[in-house]
């Protein structure tokens, strides 16, 4: 009996000696903190690895994070300068550097931080409107940063970066702002097509200008060049006319010529036959009709000059045809009316 109680006794002092050994030691992992207390006062702040403590004197909390850490709060409504009710959702991340400070400067360090984030975001955004709001996303992180990271200073904490992660505007102002954005690129896509149809009437104007340029100057120097070769026919034609000195009776056989193709017109019921077509006329039968008295040298004509001369016979009565036919004219148009000649320079 006796030895049995002193086993139990045993092993109560064993169980009592391991789980005060293992109250004595304490392993804290890498970039964790533990403040330790004795008799309720801060002794000191355990570092990452193997530590001694006392057991039942020193009093251990629990561990700190001083890794950087990421809070997103949930959304606050924020009013505007204009007066609008604005729902922000934020993001915050921090870092503990003094974990004693963290402990003892503030009770709980992450709501402190959450309602301190919100208050300022509410002076920050309460002097700005809706469409500053929406456009001044860094300048809103900026102050939020510069704030908090004065004011959680002290409390052995450091804010690395604030960002604001969505601004929800009520209903009706997106409503109205989606309009206002449709009109914006209505009107911006009216201006451009305003603009594309004025470039292309100007660009078409250019062209339509240049074309008419181009055809002038075409029409000029077709027409100079017409008007070159008029000049050089006339020249030629001039030039020819002097050197070989044709006589009246050539001319008077000419207009003999001219006179059947004036008189096929279907509209020809009354033309006027000059004065001088009779003495032409006269003139070229004399010079085709006269009978030159032969010479001996014509006695002795070669056959080639038999066809000349039959030639010239030939062109005679040819002659004598066609005054026949110009006097059966006069005289049809004698017996429609009367034929008026046309007056000889000699008459006046």
């Amino acid at each position: 009996m006796e030895f049995s109680a002193v086993l139990v006794a045993a092993l109560i002092v064993a169980l009592l000696a391991v789980f005060t050994v293992l109250r004595a030691v304490r392993i804290v992992p890498q970039a964790r903190a533990r403040n330790v207390e004795r008799l309720g006062r801060y002794h000191r702040t355990l570092t990452p690895g193997l530590n001694v403590v006392i057991p039942y004197i020193d009093r251990v909390y629990p561990v700190i994070d001083l890794r950087e850490q990421v809070v997103s709060f949930r959304p606050q409504p924020v009013i505007t300068e204009d007066n609008l009710v604005v729902e922000i959702d934020s993001v915050l991340y921090f870092q503990v550097t003094d974990p004693r400070a963290a402990a003892y400067e503030i009770a709980s360090y992450l709501q402190a931080v959450e309602q301190l984030t919100v208050t300022t975001l509410r002076n920050v955004v309460g002097s700005m409107d809706l469409e500053k709001v929406l456009t001044s996303r860094d300048s809103i992180n900026t102050q939020l940063r510069g704030v908090l990271d004065e004011a959680t200073g002290k409390w052995g904490l450091r804010v690395n970066r604030v960002e604001i992660k969505a601004i929800d505007p009520p209903q009706s102002i997106k409503d109205a702002m989606e309009k206002q954005m449709r009109a914006e690129r209505d009107k911006r896509a009216a201006i451009l097509g305003a603009e594309g149809q004025r470039q292309s009437q100007v660009l078409t104007a250019e062209g339509d200008k240049q074309a008419a340029v181009l055809r002038a100057e075409g029409n000029r120097t077709a027409a100079i060049l017409t008007a070159e070769g008029q000049s050089r026919a006339i020249d030629e034609v001039f030039q020819a006319v002097h050197r070989n000195d044709p006589d009246p009776k050539l001319l008077a056989y000419q207009y003999m010529q001219m006179l059947p193709q004036l008189a096929q017109g279907p509209g020809n019921t009354f033309w006027v036959i000059p004065s001088e077509v009779t003495s032409a006329l006269d003139g070229v039968s004399r010079a085709f009709s006269e009978v030159l008295p032969q010479s001996p040298a014509t006695r002795r004509q070669t056959p080639h000059d038999k066809a000349v001369q039959a030639a010239d016979d030939d062109a005679a009565r040819a002659a004598e045809a066609a005054a026949e036919a110009v006097a059966d004219a006069a005289a049809a148009d004698n017996a429609s009316g009367p034929v008026t000649p046309e007056p000889r320079a000699d008459d006046d």
